[in-house]
This record gives C-alpha cells, sequence and structure tokens, in this order.
C-alpha cells in the first residue's frame, strides 16, 4: 500500500475479491531503504533527524491513513491485518509473499506516463518475479488513459 490516491479503490478492489472466499486481506507498507539513506545522509550533515524518528513518525502517519482507509471496508475485524516492512520495496513484498504464505497479490499503477507503468517500477518487478498470480488494479483515470493510449497508437496505426 502506497497510501496514494488510488489506494481506497485498491482496498475496496481487494476485499471484493476477499469476502466472497472468507479470505484474510494483508495490507503491506514498505519504508523505502532509499528513504532511510537519505534521512541517514541528512543527518550526517548535522541536522537533528535520525532513522529511528523518521520510522516511528512514518509509521504514526500511515497509521492514520490507515485507520482512514479501513473504516469503510466490512471485513471482519480478524480478517485484515496490517505490516510494516523496512528495506527494498520489491524485495520486502517478495519476502512477505513466501512467509505469508500469500496466495494473491492486488496492485496499483499510479505512474501518470504511460511509458513507465510497466518500466522499473516495483509492479513491474512485482510482475516478473512474484511466484503467486499479481491482479494489477486500474483507477478509471487510469483505465481511461489506456484505453486511449491503446486506441491511438494499436488500433488507429
Amino acid at each position: 500500500m502506497a497510501f496514494s490516491k488510488y489506494s481506497q479503490g485498491i482496498l475496496e478492489y481487494a476485499q471484493g475479491l476477499a469476502a466472497p472466499l472468507d479470505a484474510e486481506l494483508l495490507i503491506v507498507n514498505v519504508i523505502s531503504e532509499r528513504d532511510m539513506e537519505a534521512v541517514n545522509k541528512i543527518s550526517s550533515f548535522g541536522y537533528k533527524v535520525d532513522s529511528e524518528s523518521y520510522v516511528a513518525t512514518i509509521k504514526m502517519e500511515r497509521r492514520k491513513q490507515l485507520g482512514e482507509l479501513t473504516e469503510k471496508l466490512t471485513l471482519p475485524d480478524d480478517k485484515v491485518s496490517f505490516s510494516f516492512l523496512i528495506g527494498d520495496p520489491t524485495d520486502e513484498l517478495l519476502r512477505c509473499v513466501i512467509e505469508e504464505h500469500v496466495d494473491l497479490v492486488v496492485m496499483g499503477i499510479k505512474n501518470k506516463e504511460i511509458k513507465h507503468i510497466f518500466a522499473g517500477s516495483v509492479a513491474e518487478r512485482m510482475f516478473r518475479r512474484c511466484p503467486v498470480p499479481v491482479l494489477s488494479y486500474r483507477g478509471d483515470d487510469i483505465a481511461q488513459r489506456l484505453h486511449k493510449h491503446i486506441e491511438k497508437y494499436v488500433i488507429d496505426h
């Protein structure tokens, strides 16, 4: 969960898949190791910031966001869990898939540029490396943009 404008749609879609199967919904958020490296670099310049405080602040902010997002879910509380991880997002998600015995990953794409959607993103790496199915959720705006792109560059040529 990247806490983007698409997060609510992704959660509702995942819930729609999980509910009829009586499946659990594990929401995962990864604090990128690149962010941690940036915090450590800033700290090395003498600024009063450290990685522990940064992680604590980020977790607090994201827990609040998660609370707001999950208010609308109708799954029983015992069917929804949340995990914070720190590291390379793709590696951490893959590790979580294995350790938690995940059956399906639901991800969103949020980049505005069509050419970046499957070129170097976490989603693209998950599609290539994940041992379980990865479902790509698309918000209406992305779906419309992709539709127009296909019409313009594929169908019209």
